[in-house]
């Protein structure tokens, strides 16, 4: 387990972590939470080695292997494939061995590498890079081209392949969710869910920390402190334990006031002296209960709009798409007909590469559609967010500069204060305070350019509101923040999000990009998560069958291929009756369809009976988990706490597998009723 004991962290003059312990047990999955600047980063590098604590005992286990994301932008010419392959380092270590063993015509050695590369799994090596490739948004066309051929953001997933292909018993994972798409992080979080080691994640996405974590750490004010549970049940025990203290705070004080009042009335009394020095020393020796300093919460709203068009707008037979530099066009949405009204909230999905951005931006009026018509409402005014800010941004400008350009370009039609000072103040009310107003944009950290970005789209008073990925580099609060003011907005707003807490709060209808159209989704974001997990699978499978048919034409065979992962308990397949004749007597007819039931209870029977016990075991494993996350709040030895951690990780295991079984019965079940009535 690792281990912290009394660690004291400084990052320069600042201190970080200030006398603090902690445990992290063998299974567990951990959020690290905490507002930006607190110092999660800096413990990140305190595990990985890259920091050392400067008082007290740090302990990780010498034999365990780590795996993080590197940072830094690969730039080399092996293709994707071969260098997300390349991450398996116990892989690589025994490939490097069998060729020396090779090189000295070594048979022992060549015999123990070629064991040792069967205990590697290098047979399906390929087939598992591949898979995380295809899983975090890559085509089977990408599989083979260079890494440099990609776009940074691209690079970035491909890093992040590589550290999920290491073999890790502690597994690190700083902000790996902002460079995805909604689709590659649904594939990310069920991957993460099956890791079965150590597993520490930075991370402000909400429903992201709740899936996959069971431990959360929060660093505040240089403090950690560890909660069993999520983040939302972080959350709920933070809430009580800030309640509790207050109200000792509360009660403390009154306690002192009262003892205060009675040293202060009889000290110079003599008969009461005696009385009164025994309560200064009790007053000295109470030990002081501090009172809730909560940090200030970022909060914002948007102006009311001068007017609000209804409809927004009007596209008519639309194609979108783009026109690379030599003039010719590429079309990646046609027959798009949709129309936006006042006030509605819609969440525009799709897998990766499917036009969404390209929509947002058409609308935006920062590219021209190919063909077809957008209808703008009189006195449309668009608040635009694009996915990197620095499409928007000047990074040689600061803050001010900014805003003072933006007044002068909008004029009269702002209607808002323009002078230098209420420019200043307005930026304070964005956290750019001080010097920062002066600070040149291409220094700052990704969120507070998000927060310059959504300070001048306020400043605009828009009716439509255009966000593409608004959330990236955003905290936890921020994101709060921006929900919130999204939902008292009384124009239009459009998002784009991989943040399903975000989707979920703010939008009412959702659009489906994909597949070259643009169309209604008829479902929630549960919905929309299944058929991205399925979209995920079936690439996945593609992949695998199209290196089986490379490997079987360089053999010359004609071998069938055989599954990737062996199949679960087969499911009874759906029954298939006869049709029944045209005409019949009455008692054939009940003969026959008391057959047909009698049929169906035989084929459904053995499902239910197994259905009901997975109800049962899952009641208990629920149960379960309940009170070990609670015994996990509760000082413990440090051998009781590792059973407990490995206890949630048994049970967790198992209730997956469980509900992933409970749907293959449930989806038979349904089969098997439809095909029996027809």
């Amino acid at each position: 387990m690792i281990t912290l004991k009394n660690v004291t962290l400084r990052r320069g003059t600042k201190v970080v972590l200030d006398s603090v312990s902690t445990t992290i047990n063998p299974g567990e999955n951990v959020g690290l939470v905490g507002r930006n600047g607190a110092g999660k980063s800096s413990l990140f590098a305190l595990l990985n080695g890259k920091l050392h604590e400067d008082g007290g005992d740090f302990y990780i286990p010498t034999s365990w292997r780590m795996a993080e994301v590197a940072q830094n932008m690969p730039e080399t010419d092996q293709s994707a494939t071969d260098f997300v392959l390349e991450g398996d380092t116990r892989l690589a270590e025994v490939q490097k061995q069998l060729a020396e063993a090779e090189a000295s015509d070594d048979g022992m050695a060549i015999a123990h590498a070629y064991s040792d590369l069967h205990d590697a799994g290098a047979h399906d090596a390929v087939a598992r890079a591949q898979a995380l490739i295809l899983g975090l948004g890559f085509r089977v066309s990408e599989l083979d081209q260079p890494v440099n051929s990609f776009s940074g953001g691209w690079r970035m997933r491909l890093q992040l392949a590589r550290a999920l292909m290491c073999p890790s018993d502690l597994l690190l994972l700083d902000e790996p969710t902002n460079h995805l798409d909604l689709d590659a992080l649904v594939w990310l979080e069920a991957w993460l869910k099956r890791y079965a080691g150590t597993m520490i994640v930075i991370s402000h996405d909400r429903e992201f920390l709740d899936a996959i974590t069971n431990v959360t750490l929060q660093i505040q004010q240089g403090e950690l402190n560890r909660y069993g549970g999520n983040y939302s049940k972080f959350e709920e025990l933070r809430a009580q334990q800030l309640e509790l203290q207050q109200a000792s705070f509360a009660k403390q004080q009154e306690k002192m006031a009262h003892l205060q009042k009675f040293i202060d009335r009889f000290k110079a009394k003599a008969s009461k002296a005696k009385q009164a020095q025994s309560r200064v020393k009790q007053l000295e020796r109470m030990e002081k209960i501090g009172p809730v300093l909560a940090e200030a919460d970022f909060t914002f709203e948007f102006k009311e709009p001068a007017n609000l068009p209804n409809p927004m707008l009007a596209i008519s037979d639309a194609s979108f798409g783009y026109v690379d530099d030599e003039g010719v066009p590429t079309t990646i949405l046609t027959g798009v007909n949709r129309s936006v009204l006042a006030g509605q909230r819609i969440g525009i999905l799709g897998a990766n590469g499917q036009g969404k951005s390209t929509l947002v931006k058409t609308i935006a009026r920062t590219m021209k559609a190919l063909g077809g018509s957008i209808t703008e409402g009189k006195g449309l005014n668009i608040g635009y967010f694009a996915q990197q800010e620095l499409d928007v941004l000047r990074p040689s400008e600061n803050p001010l500069e900014h805003m003072i350009r933006l007044a002068k370009e909008l004029g009269a039609e702002a209607k808002q204060p323009s002078r230098e000072q209420d420019l200043r103040s307005y930026l304070g009310s964005f956290n750019f305070t001080g010097d920062m107003v002066k600070q040149a944009v291409g220094t700052m950290s990704g969120g507070e350019k998000a927060r310059l970005v959504l300070a001048m789209i306020v400043w605009q008073r828009p009716n439509l509101l255009l966000l593409d990925e608004p959330t990236n580099h955003l905290d936890l609060a921020t994101r709060e923040a921006l929900a919130m003011a999204l939902n008292d907005f009384d124009g239009t707003v459009m998002l784009v999000s991989h943040d399903r807490a975000l989707l979920r709060s703010v939008c009412e209808d959702f659009w489906m990009v994909g597949r070259g159209v643009v169309g209604p989704f008829d479902g929630d974001l549960d919905d929309y998560q299944r058929y991205l997990l399925e979209e995920s699978k079936r690439l996945r499978e593609e992949a695998r069958l199209a290196e089986q048919a490379q490997v079987a034409g360089a053999n010359t065979t004609a071998a069938a291929p055989s599954p990737a992962v062996a199949p679960s308990a087969p499911v009874a397949a759906p029954v298939s009756t006869p049709s029944a004749p045209v005409t019949r007597d009455g008692r054939e007819q009940r003969k026959i369809d008391a057959q047909t039931r009698q049929q169906l209870a035989e084929k459904t029977r053995p499902l239910k009976k197994e259905l009901e016990q997975i109800d049962k075991r899952l009641a208990a494993l629920s149960a379960e988990r309940a009170s070990l996350e609670q015994k996990l709040t509760e000082p413990l030895p440090p051998a009781e706490i590792a059973e407990c951690g490995r206890r949630l990780k048994v049970g967790n295991d198992e209730t997956a597998q469980l509900e992933e079984r409970w749907l293959e019965i449930s989806s038979a079940l349904e089969e098997i009723s439809a095909a029996t009535a027809t």
